[in-house]
């Protein structure tokens, strides 16, 4: 299995999406960095920022406009989307432009200046109103789950069969690419070994919650973007989060957080290893199907070596 080229298309097919919905005008539009399954590109408009995604993924972005709407009536700096449609076999979504640049590019400093606005920013995502949805995993237009149960999820995202999805095929990887089947069974096996912990927790959760998609102005934060958007437990986000940034201490800055709003968390430490397995197993996938073989193996040591219930 190769690894996952993003599609591509030509300047005047952009330059006609944006004309068909915003009307002509559209400028500077430039191609960015980052998004590892959508062609991004953005462009000014009336001295107003955006960006237009184009991903040949089914429905990529139909549920990011439920996410967009749920998000920003909560005063959440997530980008409003302005249109969705399909130009031949690719769907695109046009959004706001939010300020500011990757928190990746702050220095270590910068980052750790910003953690209790992100921990704040990652309280206020797990305590959005999601009473009125149903359901678990990914997060489908009309805003309910997918699956009836977090156990459901988990075994149909790693089932073998994920025929129409970004993970078809994906049991060549052990064949083609560095994933090494007996470790992913182990995680596996760890993984389920830990769902009744997080079982009992629905919550938004961003789900790709890293430097990458929270951008900032080097004082504050100023949005988060993208996601691959769940219920479930919302220390998903913090697992994520810490794993990306793992000089930043993040887990010891949210339990501070806790502690000071004297907020007790029932059993914090199985729930955040159950997420660590959670994310960790689709992380080894990915980096396989990438070809990362560096962020393969940390993340694989990392997993192995977390305590065994």
């Amino acid at each position: 299995m190769t690894a996952y080229m993003k599609p591509s298309l030509a300047m005047s097919e952009i330059e006609n999406v944006l004309q068909k919905h915003l009307g002509p005008g559209a400028a500077e539009i430039t191609p960015l960095a980052g998004g590892n399954l959508s062609n991004v590109f953005s462009f000014t408009l009336d001295g107003k920022g955006y960006v237009v995604k184009f991903s040949d993924l089914e429905g990529a972005y139909e549920t990011e406009r439920y996410v967009s709407n749920l998000l920003s009536s909560e005063g959440i700096p997530f980008p409003k989307c302005l249109a969705l449609g399909k130009i031949d076999q690719l769907a695109y979504a046009i959004m706001e432009r939010m300020d500011g640049h990757n928190l990746a590019e702050c220095s270590v400093d910068e980052q750790n200046h910003q953690i209790p606005e992100l921990i704040s920013i990652m309280t206020r995502m797990a305590e959005v109103n999601v009473g009125a949805t149903k359901g678990y995993g990914w997060i489908e237009p009309d805003g309910n789950g997918v699956y009836t149960s977090w156990k459901d999820f988990v075994v149909a995202f790693n089932a073998e069969d994920q025929t129409g999805t970004f993970w078809e095929n994906w049991h060549e990887l052990f064949r083609t690419s560095c994933l090494e089947k007996d470790v992913f069974q182990e995680i596996y096996n760890r993984l389920t070994a830990y769902i009744p912990y997080n079982e009992p927790h629905r919550n938004f959760v961003h789900g790709d919650f890293h430097q990458w998609n929270i951008l900032s102005d080097g004082k504050r934060i100023t949005g988060i973007i993208d996601g691959n958007c769940i219920y479930g437990d919302y220390l998903v986000d913090l697992a994520i989060l810490d794993r990306h940034m793992p000089w930043n201490e993040i887990i010891k800055a949210y339990q501070d957080n806790q502690e000071k709003a004297n907020i007790v968390i029932p059993n914090f430490k199985e729930r955040l290893t159950g997420a660590y397995y959670f994310k960790g197993l689709d992380g080894l996938r990915f980096y396989a199907k990438m070809g990362w073989t560096d962020a393969y193996q940390v993340t694989r040591d990392f997993l192995l070596n977390l305590n065994v219930k």
